[in-house]
């Protein structure tokens, strides 16, 4: 489960496909700024082009899917709020 008690998104969740590339990129400038402070730092993490059968857009900071992003923005959205 995740820090606010919900289930973390997969890889392959049907929300995933609602992203655009913008909206990922904002996502990877909070997680920037949110990140910073606790040493959680991806300077180079970008939105990499939809890869494999299933069209999803990536985060290229190791190939991760965007539910890598959405997962961890959670947990630093949460350490926040403590």
């Amino acid at each position: 489960m995740s820090a606010a008690g919900r289930e973390p998104v997969g890889p392959h969740d049907k929300i995933l496909r609602t992203y655009t590339e913008p909206e990922v990129t904002s996502l990877l400038g909070e997680l920037r700024e949110r990140g910073g402070s606790l040493g959680v730092q991806w300077d180079s993490a970008v939105v990499a082009d939809p890869t494999g059968d299933d069209g999803l857009l990536r985060v290229d900071f190791g190939h991760a899917p965007v539910s890598t992003l959405l997962n961890l923005l959670d947990l630093l959205r949460e350490a926040a709020r403590r």
